[in-house]
């Protein structure tokens, strides 16, 4: 991401969430992460051995994620671009009554130590990257993942209507609108890049960048009565353990 989209992203953020508060978000966790997770800890690790699992989050917003991640047991991490996300983020964890070590900053270039995450997680966060930013976020997923370590996305689809009939909006890469502006779609007013992923598309990305597909699957619904489709997938994978 150019420092002028990465900005534009922020300030839309910042305004967002000083406009509403903790409304601009949920309130509680993805299903789709807690499915990931119970597929790889809730049933195979005793909540209190899970201290030693360092799990971080890319774009953790106002926490939504976080608190239970948390309260899980993990020793959990959180990043976000927007420094009113992260103050809300703090005063979630605080809620209920969890804890995580908070930063502000972008995921492109996160400000961690080589191999220090066994979890790395991204819900509808990553998609506000161009694809040659999304390339190098990868990298550094690779980079701060632990051999062996897991990678999870829930991301917009290109099976999308939003993507399939984006109106004005323009395409900044093949996969990226400039934002979601067509009456209508779901997600409008998202005015920063908006980028969309198809299924083989994630798992060339992932092997180009040394992580192997684990799981794929898609995650779709309606929005206005049925008139438009909305899709996101659900990606998992992993470091190579010998690396």
């Amino acid at each position: 991401m150019t420092d002028g989209l990465l900005e534009k992203t922020k300030q839309w953020y910042d305004a967002s969430y000083m406009a509403e508060g903790f409304k601009a978000q949920r309130l509680y966790p993805n299903e789709e992460l807690l499915r990931f997770l119970g597929r790889h800890f809730f049933n195979s690790v005793p909540k209190d051995e899970r201290k030693t699992i360092r799990v971080l989050e890319l774009g953790c917003g106002s926490g939504a994620n976080l608190w239970m991640i948390s309260k899980e047991g993990f020793d959990t991490y959180g990043i976000d671009i927007s420094n009113s996300a992260i103050s809300l983020a703090s005063k979630m964890l605080a809620h209920w009554n969890t804890s995580a070590q908070l930063v502000c900053g972008s995921f492109d270039d996160m400000p961690f130590n080589d191999n220090y995450f066994d979890v790395i997680v991204d819900v509808f966060s990553t998609n506000c990257l161009v694809e040659k930013q999304f390339e190098h976020c990868l990298s550094e997923v690779r980079r701060c993942l632990k051999p062996g370590g897991l990678f999870f996305s829930y991301t917009p689809s290109t099976a999308s209507d939003a993507f399939k009939n984006h109106g004005e909006a323009n395409l900044l890469d093949p996969w990226t609108l400039d934002c979601v502006c067509r009456k209508g779609s779901p997600f409008i007013g998202q005015d920063y890049p908006f980028r969309f992923c198809s299924e083989s598309r994630y798992s060339e990305l992932l092997n180009l960048y040394g992580l192997s597909l684990n799981y794929s699957e898609r995650v779709g619904r309606t929005y206005n009565n049925g008139k438009e489709y909305f899709e996101f997938l659900v990606v998992s994978g992993h470091k190579d353990a010998t690396k």
